[in-house]
This record gives structure tokens, C-alpha cells and sequence, in this order.
């Protein structure tokens, strides 16, 4: 089961925060700095590595993280839309936790690079969050700032 303390539908930040991050980080960063990082599950294995970061653009907002998990250089390994709430970003370590267990993360719904699922379908995203216990990114009111 998929465990989140926080309400809120961002990215947990944990760690030294801006003591191990160069320029205006942790919480302003280019998408792209993220890319390639590490992600483990709850129970410390590493599971994959961020793609991709999916933007709803008409809500001005992070929806996704898109997760390579698998394979070798690329090929054969499979994509994992993580719901951005899902996410911790450990400082300390640049990396990603996810929050649940691997054994869950084997069995999550995924795709391959040729077939992406139409991540504006609200039903495909409801179920996405329901897996990983989050709620929806757009479910967030608009005027609540983000916590420090």
C-alpha cells in the first residue's frame, strides 16, 4: 500500500537542501538537473531513473515524472508514470524516493516508449494516483503556497 504523510500534491524535499545544491535549489531547479537521477523505493532499492518530467501546462504545474526502470542502455525497460506527490527528492543523496515498497513497483502499470497512455485522461490519472495513494495534481488549490 502506498504510504504519503503529506497533503499536499508536490514533492517532499528532504535533506541539506540548499547546503548541497549549486544555484537556486532545491526548491526553484530546471527540470532537466533532475533528469537522469536515481530513484529508490521505500525500502532502499534502487528502482529507476527520472526520464522525463510531464508538465500540465494549462494548470502551471508538475504532473509526472516519467521513470526508466530496466533494461540496458535504453532498450527493453519500461516506463513508469510516478505522480509527482509520490516523490521525495532526498538532497543529501540526489535522488529520488518513491513511496512505496519495490515489490509494488514490479507490479505497476507501465508502458514502453512507442505507446505513451494519454496522461491528460483524467481517468487514466485518477487510477495512476489512486495506485501510488496521491492526490491528483490539479486537486491542489490554486492559491496555497508551497511549504518550506
Amino acid at each position: 500500500m502506498a504510504i504519503n504523510p503529506d497533503s499536499s500534491t508536490g514533492a517532499r524535499i528532504v535533506g541539506k537542501g540548499s547546503e548541497t545544491a549549486a544555484g537556486p535549489g532545491p526548491y526553484i531547479m530546471a527540470a532537466r538537473t533532475l533528469d537522469g537521477d536515481r530513484v529508490f523505493s521505500l525500502d532502499n532499492e534502487e528502482i529507476g531513473k527520472i526520464k522525463d518530467i510531464m508538465l500540465d501546462v494549462e494548470r502551471r504545474r508538475v504532473a509526472y515524472a516519467v521513470m526508466s526502470s530496466g533494461g540496458f542502455l535504453g532498450i527493453g525497460d519500461k516506463l513508469l508514470a510516478l505522480p509527482w506527490a509520490a516523490l521525495t527528492l532526498d538532497t543529501t543523496r540526489k535522488c529520488f524516493v518513491l513511496n512505496v515498497a519495490s515489490e509494488r513497483v514490479k507490479t505497476a502499470p507501465g508502458f514502453d516508449k512507442d505507446h505513451w497512455p494519454s496522461m491528460a485522461d483524467v481517468g487514466w490519472a485518477t487510477t495512476l494516483n489512486e495506485y501510488y495513494g496521491t492526490r491528483a495534481h490539479w486537486e491542489r488549490d490554486p492559491t496555497e503556497l508551497p511549504r518550506r
